[in-house]
């Protein structure tokens, strides 16, 4: 795919670092993220979509075709697909196949409750689809208070099912919390076990995590745990750049883009076509275009008003004096926006402490709600987490070659190892 920037960077005597060229925008996206239902099966209390009830007016399969030829002209590296559990639409398949058919590689990511052992088999038979399985805890004293009772072990035995039919290099997906930082190498050695790549991500105040933020979002202490075990093994570590906050500690290189690409190199395609940002802002604030008028998918992401904004230089107001701006650039525009925090302000959980400072000045009652909420009606409250180990059976994986199309470094392809 070309590299060409929407809007042309200033002219300079020598060509601008990759990073400094992604903050102007790409003509196309590097990673689509597609939430295809917001159907799902769990009520997570974290749920950044607030899914769980389906959308009747959700994209058709003829009109989510039409969206991969779309990508497939634009020459988008791959598509990240969620939900909702993405995996109840009666179409996923149908769709996943046409997808790699058309030479758009597929990451999906699942809580586990449909990969059975014909399915597994089916995925390990393909170099061009990866799947992502979420879990949030290493024990299901931590995760199923989270993401529902019987989780774990639904996500434990769709591992189980992919190593079985030969599939290594597949993800598992770890929203941090204040109750799990403590089980990183466990999550690693679940990861080791099963051959598989640990992605740790950020739990962010959007959709429902909004409600849990202030119970679960990790602590000033845990931020730097989180950033000294990141340094040590982030190397072998996806993250998505969920941290590039945390690089405000400045004591090693933290792995990833280390830059917000909101509108500039990512943003969020959700079940009816609806076009936002970033998959962390679901908000009309963030909303940029739909898939279904004039123009398409490529007509929004070139030409919508609001990406073209965010693809102006930024100003970092008061952030911009402070000495660890250039390392984390200000911090999560979603994390600012749903805590109340104007967007040129520090980050919730700045290192340095101005973010805290900065929150105990917001009347919480006023902060920005979601645009939509398709929860069940019934929804789970998050309750106290106690640490319990739990061991996780060994087992015997066969290695496969790696879904390079995938590659969770936005800068896989760009730049030579090592570069």
């Amino acid at each position: 795919m070309s590299i060409a920037p929407v809007t042309a960077a200033p002219t300079t005597t020598a060509p601008l670092p990759l990073v400094e060229q992604f903050q102007f925008g790409l003509d196309a996206p590097i990673c689509l993220t597609w939430e295809l239902t917001y159907a799902c099966n769990l009520s997570c209390v974290h749920c950044l979509s607030s899914s769980g009830r389906r959308d009747p007016r959700e994209l058709s399969t003829a009109e989510c075709k039409a969206v991969i030829d779309e990508l497939e002209r634009m020459q988008v590296f791959y598509v990240n697909i969620g939900g909702g559990e993405p995996t109840v639409r009666s179409d996923f398949w149908e769709l996943v196949d046409y997808a790699t058919e058309h030479h758009v590689g597929v990451k999906f990511s699942t809580n586990g409750v449909k990969i059975t052992p014909e399915v597994a088999q089916r995925l390990a038979g393909s170099d061009y689809v990866d799947v992502q399985i979420s879990l949030d805890g290493a024990t299901a004293e931590i995760n199923d208070p989270v993401r529902g009772p019987g989780s774990f072990d639904t996500a434990m035995r769709a591992m189980q099912n992919l190593a079985d039919a030969g599939f290594t290099g597949f993800k598992i997906s770890v929203v941090m919390t204040r109750q799990n930082v403590g089980q990183l190498d466990a999550f690693k050695a679940i990861a080791d076990r099963f051959d598989a790549q640990l992605r740790i991500t950020r739990l962010r105040p959007s959709g429902r995590g909004a409600d849990v933020w202030d119970e679960l979002h990790v602590t000033s202490e845990q931020q730097r745990e989180l950033y000294d075990w990141l340094v040590a093994h982030g190397e072998n570590v996806l993250t998505g750049d969920s941290f590039f906050h945390l690089a405000g500690y400045g004591d090693g290189a933290m792995p990833g883009l280390n830059l917000c690409g909101a509108g500039r190199v990512v943003c969020l395609i959700d079940p009816v076509g609806n076009v936002y940002a970033c998959p962390f802002a679901i908000h009309e604030n963030f909303l940029a275009g739909n898939v279904r008028r004039e123009g398409g998918f490529k007509g929004v992401w070139q030409t919508s008003d609001l990406f073209t904004e965010l693809r102006e230089p930024q100003n970092g107001g008061a952030c911009t004096s402070c000495s660890a701006f250039d390392a984390c650039r200000g911090g999560c525009m979603a994390a600012k926006f749903f805590t109340g925090l104007p967007l040129d302000g520090p980050d919730p959980e700045c290192v340095k402490g101005h973010g805290e400072r900065a929150l105990t000045l917001i009347d919480a009652s006023s902060n920005p709600k979601p645009s939509l909420d398709h929860s069940h009606r019934t929804t789970r409250k998050a309750v106290a987490l106690t640490l319990t180990a739990r061991p996780v059976e060994d087992t015997i994986v066969n290695r496969r070659p790696p879904v390079t199309a995938c590659d969770e470094n936005p800068l896989a392809g760009l730049v030579p190892s090592g570069g």
